[in-house]
């Protein structure tokens, strides 16, 4: 209950069900709601023992008490139409540089943008996760480069990749999920996003690809805890077991011990997740240079909790 109002819930008619006189409150600010609840900041997240020396726990935790905002990712081409699509709705908005428009949570945007097509919905840290292609060679290759999402999920990632890369991509896909991937097809086709192949595969057993087959760029968007995301869901906060933390883990070591043999040489492994826990980070950093000829060239967290966004790590490896 407390966890629906600290975060200001779009689940408003639970948290007025449950206590009205919470619900009238919703609205106050961070330090208002502490005193309210006779909490002090440091007892509202569970597991600072697990969190990255890079984290800043004082803003981090303070960020469970106000409701993420909502962002898109204009799609390249696309600005005029959709500034001028969204302002004639009358839709407040802030524009952060020149493709990210950010918008308060639980805004409809039926029959005003083209979802996937002209505007991505897309959290304001996974807009930034492939910035540092935009340093690479890659950028600048003529031939079509050979990509593979190898945990697509619902394809974002790759829509982000086929935008980073200007559309230059030879694009292979996979999930664990045979619905999933279906969804990710169907969704792509409205993107514009061709795919050269896609299968489903359970990453943590074999990569379910020939021994011969490479990519300039693989990425790992691996399952994990998903605690950067938890003040968009606090009841994942709230359900969450610590002996979680080791399962993840393994899950992590074998995904990309599975992919890592079809990175081409001077090809690029990107290993992401939207955890602030050391272990399944620099840890799994670590597992990777410990264990294989890869090269870390990029590591970072991007905060969002600074910008009322998620928060990610990302790790870029060359072989």
């Amino acid at each position: 209950m407390y966890a629906v109002f600290i975060c200001e819930s779009s689940k408003g008619n639970l948290l007025e069900a449950l206590a009205p006189e919470l619900n009238e409150r919703v609205g106050m600010g961070i330090d208002e709601k502490l005193q309210h609840l006779k909490l002090h900041e440091s007892e509202l997240f569970g597991f600072c023992d697990e969190l990255s020396e890079c984290i800043d726990v004082s803003p981090f935790s303070r960020s469970f008490l106000t409701q993420p905002a909502l962002f898109l990712r204009i799609r390249p081409g696309k600005k005029a139409i959709v500034i001028h699509s969204i302002e004639k709705a009358k839709i407040e908005f802030e524009a952060i540089g020149d493709s990210t428009l950010k918008l308060r949570n639980g805004i409809n945007l039926d029959g005003v943008l083209k979802l996937d097509n002209q505007v991505i919905i897309q959290d304001f840290s996974s807009q930034h996760a492939m910035d540092f292609l935009l340093t690479t060679d890659f950028i600048n290759k003529k031939e079509k480069i050979p990509v593979w999402d190898a945990c697509a999920a619902s394809g974002g990632k790759s829509i982000l990749l086929y935008d980073v890369l200007k559309g230059n991509i030879k694009l292979t896909v996979s999930d664990i999920r045979k619905n999933i991937l279906s969804n990710l097809q169907a969704r792509l086709n409205d993107a514009g996003v061709n795919i050269y192949k896609k299968f489903e595969q359970n990453l943590v057993l074999a990569s379910g690809l020939d021994s011969n087959e490479k990519y300039s760029i693989v990425l790992c968007d691996v399952p994990c805890s998903g605690s950067g995301t938890w003040s968009r869901t606090p009841e994942q906060h709230f359900s969450f077991d610590k002996n979680q933390i080791d399962e993840f883990v393994k899950k992590q070591k074998a995904i990309v011990s599975n992919a890592l043999p079809h990175v081409e040489k001077n090809g690029l492994l990107i290993y992401m997740t939207c955890s602030i826990f050391k272990r399944e980070n620099e840890d799994v950093v670590d597992f990777i240079k410990d264990n294989y000829a890869a090269k870390l060239l990029q590591m970072d967290y991007i905060k969002g909790y600074e910008m009322n966004a998620d928060t990610m790590f990302v790790a870029t490896f060359t072989l």
